[in-house]
């Protein structure tokens, strides 16, 4: 196979016309050619440097087919999500369900599992888990060490972890929200030389000054682009773009693609956006992933132009992939994993004796993974709390979904429903099922038919229902990809018809456990203040 194109030389920074060959998956020979601007232009493909497939709401197989539409040709995959549901076999699920197609998932080995002592998980990673996958030619690096007070205060658990990667010449991530100063310093010196958590610009420099790579993360809820973006101009060679955590309607319409767009629209040097884009996960993971030169792998994309990055075609281990808008991966059997064992609720489960109307309060942000604590007031009605939907202050639950246990209950600001309610087994990072809502029957009736369909996201409002079975670890389907994005396209709209102003209210949701981002977070266990790192009381 020959393609003639322009090609795109980002370590000399030059574009020239090509006759490229491609014999066996491999670049066999680069002939230059008198220059024609018509042609397309052929560049490496995308990667993601940071991201959990899990959250796509997709297995493995059905990510890479819709995202090869895109340009992307390979993802540094943290597989901690169905390994807080699955422990080990839901790594083994990752990895063995993602060489059943032609992309390149590189997993990593899940630090922290579960994340916490505070709340209930499904599996566990212990150190001789890593040591098992670190010996593995498969997992590349270790995935985030989410326990950043663990790694300053040189916790022998956490640093065991860290050694056995340093042993293996492994590179350790790190996800350090808000971290500066000397805590920063600390905690990269521990051995983490990544964080995706960064969301000012001073945060970035500062890590970038201490040796750190940043990924700037622009998710389905987390949104990080803007703040970070400026930091390409000075450090093109320390900036990696990643999604972390992005859901299957829009993962259906982009990707990194459209994160090098925007950076070359904010004027940013193109050379030093595809660096970013392409290379540098490359050369910071030593990945076996092609860069265009003669006896790479043949894995490149070809794209209409150099400013919106519009894909033509894909191609990895020279094989087209994608072409047109068009996926060419086609389906595979998926088969399913799960672990769900708890009984249906009733609505007196989600009561709150009252102890007062004023109540800490979750706030929720939109773009951001942060939720401050705020102070709140509810309403009561028999001795019990309620939502107070005229502030927006609604109920929260967490429910144990590995074993029955009592609901825990709180209270959250911003999601806006006016009526029904909302839930999830999508719950970083032990997915339990999360659930807003205005009143105890609707929270009910939502977490139900995530017990029945032993996981998904739901919605309720009135007489009206809409479920997505998520059965594969109660975090993803193992239907067509396109399908479960239009699914979820029509249960997002449901929950903004009944008053959410989030961008990505389930996204947003299933952060709202997330216990090792600050600052008020609810897990199975209670209310948690994740700047004490301890449990603290619903009512002031």
């Amino acid at each position: 196979m020959t393609i003639q194109a322009q090609l795109v030389d980002i370590h000399h920074r030059q574009i020239r016309s090509v006759n490229l060959s491609v014999e066996d998956g491999q670049i066999s020979k680069i002939e230059e050619i008198a220059s024609d601007s018509s042609l397309p232009y052929l560049m490496p493909g995308f990667i993601d440097a940071h991201v959990h497939v899990e959250s796509s709401m997709l297995v493995p197989s059905e990510f890479a087919r819709l995202a090869v539409v895109h340009g992307t040709v390979a993802t540094i995959s943290d597989p901690h999500e169905i390994a807080n549901v699955c422990g080990m076999e839901g790594v083994e699920y990752m990895i063995a369900n993602g060489k059943q197609v032609p992309f390149h998932f590189f997993f990593g080995a899940p630090s922290c599992v579960p994340a916490t002592p505070f709340e209930t998980a499904g599996g566990e990673i212990n150190a001789q888990d890593i040591e098992k996958l670190m010996s593995r030619s498969e997992i590349l690096y270790l995935a985030e060490m989410m326990n950043w007070p663990g790694a300053v205060n040189r916790d022998p658990i956490v640093m065991e972890k860290i050694e056995i990667s340093k042993k293996y010449g492994k590179p350790i991530d790190g996800h350090a929200p808000g971290l500066m100063g000397e805590l920063a310093e600390k905690y990269v010196s521990a051995g983490p030389s990544t964080d995706h958590e960064c969301f000012t610009y001073e945060e970035g420099l500062g890590k970038i000054k201490l040796g750190m790579k940043i990924s700037i993360r622009e998710g389905s809820a987390a949104k990080n682009f803007e703040a970070l973006i400026d930091l390409i101009d000075e450090y093109p060679e320390m900036i990696m773009f990643c999604s972390d955590d992005k859901h299957p309607d829009n993962l259906a319409i982009s990707h990194i693609n459209e994160l090098a767009a925007r950076a070359v629209a904010k004027g940013k040097d193109v050379f030093d956006v595809l660096k970013a884009a392409c290379l540098n996960p490359i050369e910071h993971y030593s990945l076996p992933v092609g860069r265009l030169h003669e006896g790479d792998q043949a894995d490149f994309i070809l794209v209409k132009d150099l400013e919106k990055f519009e894909v033509l075609a894909t191609y990895i281990q020279g094989q087209k992939v994608a072409e047109d808008g068009k996926t060419l991966i086609p389906r595979i059997k998926n088969e399913v994993i799960n672990n769900f064992h708890t009984s249906l609720k009733k609505p007196e489960d989600f009561r709150i004796p009252a102890h007062g109307t004023k109540v800490r309060v979750i706030e929720a942000l939109d773009g951001q993974l942060i939720t401050p604590e705020i102070e709140g007031e509810i309403l009561v009605q028999n001795g019990f709390a309620e939502s107070n939907p005229e502030k927006d202050i609604l109920k929260i639950t967490v429910v144990n979904r590995y074993e029955d246990a009592s609901p825990a209950v709180a209270f959250i600001k911003n999601f806006g429903l006016k009526s029904g309610a909302i839930a999830s087994s999508v719950g970083h990072d032990s997915h339990n099922i999360i659930a807003v809502g205005v009143d105890d029957e609707s929270i009910c009736r939502a977490v139900n038919l995530l017990i029945e369909a032993k996981g998904g996201i739901s919605a309720v409002t009135g007489e009206k229902e809409e479920v997505l079975p998520l059965p594969v670890g109660g975090i993803m389907s193992a239907a067509d990809g396109y399908e479960v994005a239009a699914a979820y396209t029509r249960i997002d709209r449901m929950a903004k018809e009944m008053g959410s102003t989030l961008n990505s209210p389930f996204m947003t949701l299933s952060f709202m456990a997330l216990l090792v981002i600050p600052d008020l977070k609810l897990s199975d266990k209670g209310l948690f203040d994740g700047k004490r790192f301890e449990f603290t009381d619903v009512f002031l």
